[in-house]
């Protein structure tokens, strides 16, 4: 393997693992001279990383403005959670409750919420037993993490929020499911416009 796209896999790897943990956030810039330094290599295989990313909406070029994670409009996060319910609620109707393999809330005990939506999508995306409706719900998944680690506090309880989804679709329970999943995405449809406010105002704190 060339030694350039070795390393730029080991980068891309790493790049994402820091956008899913919330090191950068929404309307942040990433740049690739630090990511370099930071790695002791030089930008050409942090840039083959990076369109990567590009190419999976985690990361967006804004040509001379250089390399951002996405900052949503109203609009695009709206059509962000409307894709992501229309997903969940597909593998429901797909038999995601009677397929499910062990139990989907093993991380009931974990105290940060934004890992817990991740872990829970995906079971339920995974129990339909179709490849390419996981895949979607993975990149939504992708795709909302950022923004899940940006906006906690919005979220009153967000624990016993996911714990009624978990135990909904333990039981097998697809209609409780399906409903509940569309209040959860209705919640957050309600607060879209505090949520891009709030991504706004942390960006303004971002060096650019």
């Amino acid at each position: 393997m060339n030694p350039t796209h070795s390393k730029s896999e080991l980068l891309y790897v790493h790049i994402r693992r820091s956008l899913l943990s919330g090191r950068y956030l929404p309307g942040q810039r990433i740049d690739p001279a630090t990511i370099a330094g930071e790695h002791s290599t030089s930008p050409t295989p942090v840039r083959f990383a990076l369109y990567r990313l590009v190419g999976e909406g985690l990361v967006a070029d804004h040509a001379r403005a250089g390399l951002h994670v996405p900052l949503p409009t109203e609009l695009t996060l709206r059509d962000l959670y409307d894709w992501m319910q229309r997903l969940l609620q597909m593998a429901c109707r797909m038999g995601a409750t009677a397929r499910r393999n062990g139990k989907p809330d093993s991380l009931a005990r974990c105290d940060d919420p934004v890992k817990r939506t991740r872990h829970l999508f995906d079971a339920i995306a995974q129990g339909a037993g179709h490849r390419s409706l996981h895949e979607g719900v993975k990149r939504a998944n992708d795709r909302l993490t950022p923004i899940r680690h940006a906006k906690q506090g919005l979220i009153e309880d967000p624990h016993e929020e996911l714990s009624r989804l978990a135990g909904l679709w333990h039981e097998r329970d697809v209609p409780g499911l399906e409903a509940a999943i569309h209040e959860y995405h209705a919640r957050r449809q309600e607060l879209v416009p505090r949520i891009v406010a709030l991504l706004n105002e942390r960006r303004e704190e971002f060096p650019q």
